[in-house]
């Protein structure tokens, strides 16, 4: 056969090597952009529930105190009960 149309199981491999990476780096990409609209759900329902919170306490002040002790309650649970907690000046486990 000619040089043209010479195709060896080694090119056949490299091609293949090739769109391995071209789907590696586009999984990698769509991991980011997946990240990115994470983060940006998070920040926005963050400051949803803030300004939820801050109507909730102008027009009832009462339900909004309820609410915020209700977060707070969560927010200290969700503090000692993740991995890795350390207890400081405790005998440890």
């Amino acid at each position: 056969m000619t040089a043209c149309g010479d195709i060896s199981l080694e090119r056949i491999l490299q091609w293949l090597d090739d769109l391995d990476d071209l789907f590696g780096a586009a999984g990698l990409l769509a991991e980011r952009m997946r990240g990115l609209v994470v983060t940006l759900a998070g920040l926005f329902a963050l400051f949803f529930v803030a300004a939820c919170g801050v109507v909730a306490a102008i027009t009832e002040p009462p339900l909004g105190l309820a609410v915020a002790m209700l977060l707070f309650a969560s927010l200290l649970y969700r503090s000692v009960t993740r991995p890795g907690f350390i207890v400081r000046g405790g005998a440890t486990a």
